[in-house]
């Protein structure tokens, strides 16, 4: 057993995000100002489209996105039950209705078939998700929805990193919203971005997220900027700041790099995994281009296999000091949410139950992973000899 605790997930900040961001201190500008320009057209660039608008989280471009598609009240967003609750929560703060679509149990995302089961007449948008930054054919999805004259608005929360058929989340779709919180591949402790090649849509989103305001503070107090302004429409306070954007900066520089990390520690995963019985993974992309971004290394845990359900298997790696996760306990399953009318999900409500994060971070090493295997095969193995026996 380790001697020590591997946490599920640990951030890579290094000294040049630290210096960076020591640096966005001192220069007399804290709020949104030149850093957030800097990280914005960066981003844009580097995912191939023309707008990208930089929030204080992926929920804030959730829910801003939604809103600038023109989501309101009689409005239907369909999206999948087995994910974070912002989706649904950004849906209902906009007066419309989240239908639960179920999801694929070898790819843990919704399909085109699952998401035709749920939609409605009243359908005005589709969140997919490519769950822990596996591609979900985004191609298929949007022509989907663009015949039936429904939006696409990606939860890209786990896809820095990923590639679908060669392209990031939100080359396809109307728009995409990711996060950098502190357990994804680029973190900026809090923040999120929201890209979109829709001028309309980048344009609203800028004002909705300051307020809905015409004019940032930068634009506001700098040498050339004026001190009026006008507010266009009820918005949000969900803009992000300086120091966090320089991070940001530094932390996309080193995007290939820490990818590079966790491609190989999931190969690493992947060639052990398999020898240990009642374990399954998640279907590997295969599509051209395709690329994981591995956000989560995500198991499913057969008990009638194991031996053990995976709650206990859960403990079990506690005290084997690994520290493991669950994504996620579906949105109808939480209290705020029940009341919600909800098609049958045989699927999600299925393998949520089995399903398991494994650590996986650049700062990992292989022995690292030979850790969280022994610790497997030890809790396990010895439960499915005993099971063989007694048959």
């Amino acid at each position: 057993m380790r001697s020590t605790f591997l946490p599920y997930c640990r951030p890579d900040i290094g000294e040049t995000e630290i210096s960076a961001a020591t640096t966005a201190l001192r220069n007399g500008w804290l709020t949104t100002g030149p850093y957030v320009k800097a990280f914005e057209e960066a981003f844009a660039q580097r995912a191939g489209v023309k707008h990208a608008v930089a929030l204080n989280s992926c929920t804030a471009a959730l829910h801003v996105g939604l809103r600038a598609l023109g989501v309101g009240p009689g409005d239907d967003v369909a999206m999948p039950a087995l994910t974070f609750v912002a989706g649904a929560q950004s849906t209902i703060e906009l007066g419309a209705r989240p239908v639960f679509a179920d999801i694929d149990p070898q790819t843990l995302s919704v399909t085109v078939e699952t998401l035709a089961a749920c939609v409605t007449p009243r359908t005005k948008v589709i969140i997919p998700m490519p769950f822990a930054g596996r591609p979900l054919d985004i191609a298929a999805i949007t022509t989907f929805a663009r015949e039936r004259g429904i939006a696409v608005l990606e939860d890209a929360a786990h896809a820095a990193g990923m590639l679908d058929r060669g392209e990031w989340a939100g080359v396809r779709s109307d728009a995409a919203a990711y996060s950098f919180y502190a357990t994804k591949n680029l973190t900026t402790a809090e923040g999120g971005m929201l890209l979109t090649n829709d001028d309309a849509i980048a344009d609203r989103a800028r004002v909705l997220g300051l307020h809905g305001m015409d004019r940032d503070a930068w634009k506001r107090y700098s040498n050339n900027g004026t001190w009026r302004y006008d507010v266009h429409e009820p918005g949000f306070k969900y803009n992000l700041c300086d120091p966090l954007a320089a991070i940001g900066i530094e932390q996309l520089k080193r995007l290939d790099a820490m990818q590079a990390c966790r491609d190989a520690l999931a190969a690493h995963y992947t060639s052990r995994l398999t020898e240990i019985p009642g374990l399954g993974l998640q279907r590997a992309p295969e599509n051209p281009g395709d690329r994981h971004s591995w956000c989560m290394f995500v198991l499913t845990v057969d008990p009638a296999r194991t031996g053990i359900e995976r709650d206990v298997l859960i403990e079990a790696l506690r005290d084997a000091n690994i520290g493991t996760s669950v994504h996620y306990i579906p949105t109808h399953h939480f209290g705020a949410y029940r009341q919600l009318d909800v098609v049958p999900l045989p699927n999600t409500d299925r393998v949520w139950r089995r399903i398991l994060s494994l650590p996986l971070y650049p700062t990992m090493t292989d022995a690292d992973v030979d850790d969280v295997i022994t610790a497997l095969e030890r809790i396990i193995v010895p439960r499915t000899f005993t099971f063989a026996t007694r048959a």
